[in-house]
């Protein structure tokens, strides 16, 4: 049994037929719609250019291929590791001999939104589709959050043709991500195309009138008008139902190096926190692509294998006409080097080192570039083997 369909439950589910699982197998998700992708949400869908059927991440026909029963828009709302037993909202109790994880994120929000209109949050289809609603609707956005997402959003918007203002406790955008010298290229491309940036102040509050928001008022007491609000400020594991479950729960589901959080319990994609064998270190990542890969190897796991999972971390952004590419672990904390290109011409590639060891590359326009530097500069990181059918 997979509890979370998107990304990362159904490659699990993928994973397990692929490599000769042929038993029973369930998937159970809360939310209603048929699973989806969700990277294209904060691009494609927002900006109209996706109709919301083309972020299916399978057809109607593949998921039937596929032998599983999918409970849709339920729920889990407990968990009984030693059992191995799921309930849901409704009450319906599930028992499997195997249970994964893999429910995902929960955005942060602020104190006070719950009670005004047109102030969202985005992770799911339903949202993307009400913030769009609101966009189309209204002049004036403000994304709170300097980080991938706020500024993914604050570039869909504005290049819809809205006046965007975004505010964030950061110095730049994507700093704590990318460090200082992207961070900043990145504010300035924001700028250039019309997006006004309140950088290193807090938000106050939100004002509202008659339930329906006017602005975000920073602690600094400038107001900022709007139409409609976005809060990015991070997101949190999706770990409150299994509070009591007998699981370690930290900055999410932790696991051993195997992602595997009790017998015959495993954690994938943005809830688990794994050991890695090869950095010697835990780590939660949330990207599309660990979503994926990490669930191959859970997969091969729950049907005997002992694999480790050490993936060289992975995520990519698009902004207007930017493409972002980040292999392994960038920081602030790191020194940064341009390997190749310039960043004036708006086409490089950059080396991350900390205490003399290389830690990360990045590619700006530069996709293949970063591969090859990839796998020249971080190839000694241990990874994950590939896998074969049983």
């Amino acid at each position: 049994m997979i509890v979370g369909a998107s990304a990362a439950g159904l490659s699990t589910a993928e994973a397990l037929r692929r490599l000769g699982h042929q038993g029973r197998l369930t998937l159970v998700d809360a939310e209603p719609h048929l699973p989806y992708d969700r990277p294209p949400l904060s691009k494609q869908v927002l900006a109209g250019t996706w109709e919301p059927a083309r972020t299916r991440l399978r057809t109607a026909a593949q998921l039937e291929a596929l032998a599983a029963e999918l409970v849709r828009g339920e729920p889990a709302v407990a968990l009984d590791a030693a059992r191995r037993t799921v309930t849901t909202a409704s009450g319906r109790v599930l028992r499997a001999d195997a249970v994964v994880v893999a429910t995902g994120l929960t955005p942060h929000r602020l104190p006070g939104q719950e009670g005004l209109t047109g102030v969202h949050v985005l992770r799911s289809l339903d949202d993307a589709l009400t913030l769009r609603a609101h966009l189309t609707a209204g002049a004036r956005l403000v994304v709170v959050g300097e980080g991938v997402l706020g500024a993914e959003l604050a570039a869909t918007a504005r290049a819809m043709g809205l006046e965007v203002t975004l505010a964030g406790l950061g110095p730049a955008l994507l700093r704590e991500q990318l460090g200082d010298v992207v961070g900043a290229l990145l504010t300035r491309a924001h700028t250039e195309r019309g997006v006004r940036l309140r950088l290193g102040v807090a938000v106050d509050e939100l004002t509202g009138i008659d339930g329906r928001v006017t602005g975000v008022r920073l602690a600094t007491g400038e107001l900022l008008p709007a139409d409609a609000v976005v809060v990015a400020i991070g997101s949190r594991p999706a770990t409150g139902w299994l509070v009591g479950s007998g699981l370690t729960l930290g900055d999410g589901v932790e696991c051993d190096a195997r992602c595997r959080a009790a017998e015959g319990v495993y954690a994938v994609g943005d809830v688990a926190s794994f050991e890695h064998a090869g950095l010697g270190r835990r780590l939660r990542l949330e990207n599309r692509t660990n979503a994926t890969e990490q669930a191959q190897v859970v997969a091969a796991n729950i049907l005997g294998a002992d694999r480790p999972y050490t993936p060289i971390p992975y995520f990519w952004t698009d902004q207007y006409d930017i493409k972002i590419q980040a292999h392994g672990r960038p920081s602030p904390a790191a020194e940064v080097t341009i390997a190749e290109g310039d960043p004036e011409q708006h086409r490089f590639t950059a080396v991350y080192r900390e205490g003399g060891m290389i830690t990360g590359v990045l590619g700006w326009n530069m996709p293949k570039q970063a591969r090859l530097l990839r796998q020249q500069e971080l190839g000694t990181w241990q990874t994950t083997p590939p896998l074969t059918p049983a």
